[in-house]
């Protein structure tokens, strides 16, 4: 089994882009970060990020279980990660194949996350929103894009339009 994984910023398109993916590939299976629950996780993110962002603060052992039980099973050719740690987290890197990074302008993705996550807040929570993110936010989002393009073996350009990367990624993931 090939295990890909995929990263972007929040709203830069990683989880539409796995999904779409997995059904263009036979035999495909995914799991999402975001689906977890880990131990460890951050709550304060300035906090993190001012203390060095230690990925290894998360304990990513249900997810390392479930990709452990996928590949065992013998189900799937390929196991997409919609996951934000390319090589970096030591409980998950030796199990990857490769790994893409959809590299989408922060104006785009902070744009999506406000259509796709406050359709019905006020303007209020809309300008309190976008102040955590020019506070605290957007300073996680650039070092996540420094990081992830240096250590990530493709890089996608986030603002092309879906279908060109999802058709960027399945070829990617089928000469992996």
């Amino acid at each position: 089994m090939k295990i890909i994984a995929v990263g972007a910023v929040t709203a830069g398109g990683k989880t539409t882009a796995v999904n779409a993916v997995r059904e263009r590939l036979p035999r495909a299976a995914s799991l999402h970060f975001d689906d977890y629950s880990f131990e460890g996780e951050v709550e304060d993110f300035s906090k993190w990020i001012s203390e060095g962002a230690d990925v290894h603060v998360w304990d990513l052992s249900p997810l390392k279980e479930n990709i452990e039980r996928l590949i065992s099973s013998g189900e799937y050719d390929y196991l997409l990660l919609d996951y934000p740690f390319a090589y970096e987290h030591r409980m998950i890197k030796d199990y990857l194949d490769c790994c893409i990074f959809i590299d989408t302008p922060l104006d785009i993705a902070l744009a999506r996350r406000i259509m796709r996550d406050m359709k019905e807040a006020s303007a209020d929570d809309i300008r309190e929103e976008i102040d955590t993110y020019l506070k605290y936010a957007r300073i996680l989002y650039v070092k996540m894009q420094e990081e992830q393009v240096s250590s990530v073996d493709h890089v996608i350009d986030g603002s092309k339009s879906l279908d060109e990367i999802i058709n960027e990624i399945t070829e990617i993931v089928l000469s992996c």
